[in-house]
């Protein structure tokens, strides 16, 4: 179990992750349309390239705790895109000379990660839930 310290900081890094998270993509629908989500496309590259920055800087920081990596790493970024975190992980993998192990992690977690939402749309298609039901119980 998580310390109260390592939880405080993981909710004040997310609330901002997340907030950040909806407005730009409530802007780019604005300013591009639907056509392509460019929300998600932006927030996934600007994750990837902000955990790689932190992952490069934090441990170098003055005022370094374990508390902050958690509200940067886990709190924020993980409430803004948990992409990051995926591209980090192959990333390590690499560099660990885990080849196969980092191409597995990249291709099996597109591949089953999909399937996964298929399965998870099916179920909600047999199962329904009638949402007004719900809230008469």
């Amino acid at each position: 179990m998580s310390d109260l310290n390592d939880v405080f900081a993981i909710v004040a890094g997310a609330v901002p992750g997340a907030l950040s998270r909806y407005h730009i993509t409530e802007w780019t629908k604005a300013k591009f349309g639907l056509r392509f989500p460019y929300g998600t496309f932006i927030i996934n590259l600007t994750g990837c390239l902000a955990i790689g920055f932190f992952f490069a800087i934090l441990p170098s920081f003055p005022f370094y705790s374990h508390e902050l990596d958690l509200m940067v790493r886990t709190g924020f970024l993980g409430a803004y895109t948990t992409f990051s975190t995926y591209s980090l992980d192959i990333l390590i993998l690499w560099r660990n000379q885990q080849n196969f192990l980092s191409l597995f992690f990249a291709v099996a977690s597109i591949i089953f990660g999909l399937i996964a939402v298929r399965i998870g749309a099916a179920i909600a298609e047999v199962f329904p839930v009638e949402f007004s039901n719900l809230l008469t119980i």
